[in-house]
């Protein structure tokens, strides 16, 4: 990682509540941003931030999200998600997070990432699918 990640780094992303973002559990009249998509937006929305500060081989993964869904969204309605950076320790990088709609506060909370080696991670992730061939898990 770069020496310009230190806490206090802001960004923001707008996107548009689309159908594919919206719960369609309980009809149409009531389809509005579902939480899981929100929690989507969110994650890509630090991860953007973090990538300017990194170095070549190095992305991030997400390990906690903390978050109250505070407000429905309408399709169609914009939303503004708001990331910074609250601390820095090591790999592990925690984001303050909010998210308004036009009309409201619809989420507030944070969300942790860990930076990793790309490669260190593939080697990782192809140990562990020999393991789970081995054990039937695949």
């Amino acid at each position: 990682m770069k020496s310009s990640l230190t806490t206090g780094l802001a960004a923001t992303q707008r996107i548009t509540v689309d159908r594919d973002r919206t719960i369609g559990f309980m009809g149409e009249a009531a389809r509005v941003y579902a939480t899981p998509r929100l929690v989507h937006d969110i994650e890509h929305a630090c991860r953007d931030l973090l990538l300017a500060h990194l170095d070549p081989g190095e992305d991030s993964v997400g390990a906690r999200v903390e978050l109250d869904h505070l407000a429905p969204t309408l399709p169609g309605m914009s939303v503004e998600i708001a990331v910074t950076i609250a601390a820095v320790e090591g790999r592990r990088v925690t984001f303050a997070v909010t998210a308004r709609d036009a009309i409201d506060e619809i989420g507030r909370g944070s969300h942790t990432r860990f930076i990793v080696d790309k490669a260190r991670t593939e080697r990782r992730l192809a140990e562990k699918t020999q393991r789970a061939k081995a054990a039937g898990a695949l």
